[in-house]
This record gives structure tokens, sequence and C-alpha cells, in this order.
């Protein structure tokens, strides 16, 4: 199954893509280093909110057919 990216986890993958670009740049290993794993975390971070959020917008769903299925039995 495949999760579309929401906006919150394109701006937390746009800033792993910077951090990238920035280690390759780096002449200091150690902070190139730092600067991909720092990387990775926001590309989990992406992965995640992206995750949650579609949760978030299938719970909305839901619980809008709800209470439209209730009104209609009103």
């Amino acid at each position: 199954m495949t999760i579309q990216m929401s906006r919150r986890g394109k701006e937390y993958m746009e800033t792993a893509q910077s951090l990238l670009r920035a280690a390759r740049s780096m002449t200091d290993e150690v902070v190139a280093a730092r600067l991909k794993m720092l990387a990775d975390d926001y590309q989990r971070r992406a992965e995640k909110a992206s995750s949650v959020d579609a949760a978030r917008s299938v719970a909305r769903s839901a619980a809008r057919a709800e209470y439209d299925w209730s009104r209609e039995l009103a």
C-alpha cells in the first residue's frame, strides 16, 4: 500500500534533502555523518507524519459518513 506524502511529510522531506545536500558539501567527515543521521531522522519523520495524517483523514471521513448516515435515519 502506497501512502501519498502529506504536506507536513513533504516539508520534513525537503528538510532531509537540504541536510543531505549540506552533508555532501562538507569536508569534515564527522559533521557530514551527523548531518546524514539528521537527514535520516527527518525522512523517518516524513513517513510517520504522512501515515498519521492519512489515518486522521480516514477517521474524519468515517466520522463524517457516520454523521450523515445518522441524520438520514432521523
